[in-house]
């Protein structure tokens, strides 16, 4: 584990130390930083129908580059869809594009609430890369962010078995075997698209890697089937204040159920899943704003407390 800072280890022990405390300055999403959009409030954008192929080369051509010179980007409005299939065809081919060494895979949008909220059809699935994974106590500076620092607390796996891509579904019992460790996380999100919530009508954060950026996570349990991971709590703090609370039956009803689709979504789209893999299941809180100067902490009971510091 990372050792904190003085900052961050000072507001660990007094979330730990003392009754929780709320900001009149901040919401239930944290600081109000999330473009000029409201949550819920996006238009839809007006074409439904698949982008071609070279469309689809475009919109990756536009995030990659604004993810290489970290830049924001303008999506035209012609490149701007509602079909789903499109949306996927983009994160796998941005993923091959940017070429990456990947270390597994994380869920967006698994909680029916944030699908609700943002029109998704689906959970957003998105890659977790190998120089973003930190352990908890992590500071992260702004060369990892282009817009946001949006946190979520999560379930994370790492695998010990390897799931190549076959026809026939793995079942929930197939994923459920391949698990080595268990671990409380953060996923931290951002996208080129200034808008977090008006990008939401055309699945905008979605197109950019599901929004994942960064991952932070805590201690693992080898025991973590002895645990009800449908009732495990977490608290969620911003500096030393109080935001609030979630379960893991956010994810899908069970972080496992989530896992287990995010093995099949790759699996389906000619991706294998690799042993030695980490996958995180999708927020139990939903989403929590943040910017430099702040710290993140999760408290998730008997698991520990998971934080991350930006600088």
């Amino acid at each position: 584990m990372t050792a904190p800072s003085p900052k961050a280890e000072r507001v660990r022990q007094n979330i730990l130390a003392k009754p929780r405390e709320t900001s009149p300055d901040l919401g239930i999403r944290g600081r109000f930083l999330y473009g000029e959009t409201p949550p819920s409030g996006a238009t839809p954008c007006v074409r439904t129908t698949p982008l071609s192929t070279t469309e689809i080369d475009e919109v990756v051509a536009l995030i990659a580059e604004g993810r290489r010179n970290r830049h924001a980007v303008e999506l035209p409005e012609e490149l701007r869809t509602r079909d789903w299939a499109s949306v996927e065809a983009v994160v796998l081919h941005l993923d091959e594009i940017l070429g990456r060494p990947g270390a597994g895979w994380k869920i967006g949008a698994a909680s029916e609430e944030i699908r609700r909220a943002e029109g998704l059809p689906s959970p957003s699935p998105g890659r977790i890369y190998r120089d973003t994974i930190f352990t908890s106590g992590a500071q992260l500076g702004p060369e990892f962010f282009i817009n946001f620092r949006n946190v979520e607390c999560e379930f994370a796996f790492r695998l010990n078995m390897s799931y190549p891509v076959r026809d026939e579904a793995y079942s929930y019992g197939d994923v459920d075997a391949g698990v080595d460790v268990m671990f409380p996380a953060l996923e931290i999100g951002d996208t080129v698209f200034l808008d977090w919530y008006g990008a939401s009508g055309y699945f905008g954060s979605c197109l950019d890697n599901g929004g994942g950026a960064a991952f932070v996570y805590g201690e693992e349990r080898r025991d973590w089937r002895s645990l009800d991971l449908v009732e495990a709590a977490m608290d969620l703090y911003l500096n030393e204040f109080y935001i609030k609370s979630g379960q893991g039956r956010a994810a899908m009803g069970h972080p496992v159920t989530s896992l287990t689709w995010m093995v099949n979504w790759a699996r389906s789209h000619g991706r294998p899943v690799e042993a030695g893999e980490v996958i995180s299941t999708g927020t139990c809180t939903g989403h929590l704003f943040a910017q430099s100067g702040d710290v993140v902490s999760a408290d998730f009971a008997s698991l520990g407390v998971v934080q991350v510091e930006f600088t």
